[in-house]
């Protein structure tokens, strides 16, 4: 409970996205107009070979957009917090990608724009071979009772 308030507080402190100059070379993904991102929006990019994969597996899907190299999933801002995504994985803060002209191919049914980050970690992970991490890569390990 302590980790999730700490993480809000710095979360308030950072500016906020819109406020962020765009880096080079990176293109804000747009959400449909219908779709409301309270939580904030998060992106998380996957290898395109794996795509067609993780759409037809997960059991529901919000935003996936896609380019040659990756899909890009739109998750809730802070979806990496306690979660060690693996290596070939690319988390951006802000849906803010590193793509030329990335391409809407699904929306899900209701007016929500996120895929549930937890479900996705799983898939992920399985797909890639690596046993799914609850802390933050090089982070503090719990350290088992006797």
């Amino acid at each position: 409970m302590l980790r999730n308030a700490m993480s809000h507080l710095r979360r308030a402190r950072r500016p906020h996205e819109s406020e962020r100059p765009p880096a080079a070379g990176t293109v804000r993904l747009p959400l449909p107009s219908a779709f409301s991102a309270t939580l904030g929006c998060d992106a998380v990019g996957v290898p395109a070979r794996y795509g067609f994969r993780l759409l037809s597996h997960l059991p529901r899907t919000g935003c996936v957009f896609a380019d040659t190299d990756r899909w890009w999933w739109i998750v809730p801002a802070g979806s990496d917090l306690d979660l060690d995504w693996p290596a070939q994985i690319a988390y951006v803060r802000g849906a803010q990608v590193p793509a030329e002209q990335p391409r809407l191919i699904h929306q899900s049914d209701d007016h929500t724009p996120y895929t549930p980050p937890i479900p996705l970690f799983l898939m992920v992970c399985q797909l890639m071979g690596v046993a799914p991490s609850w802390a933050p890569a090089g982070g503090p390990r719990p350290v088992s009772a006797p």
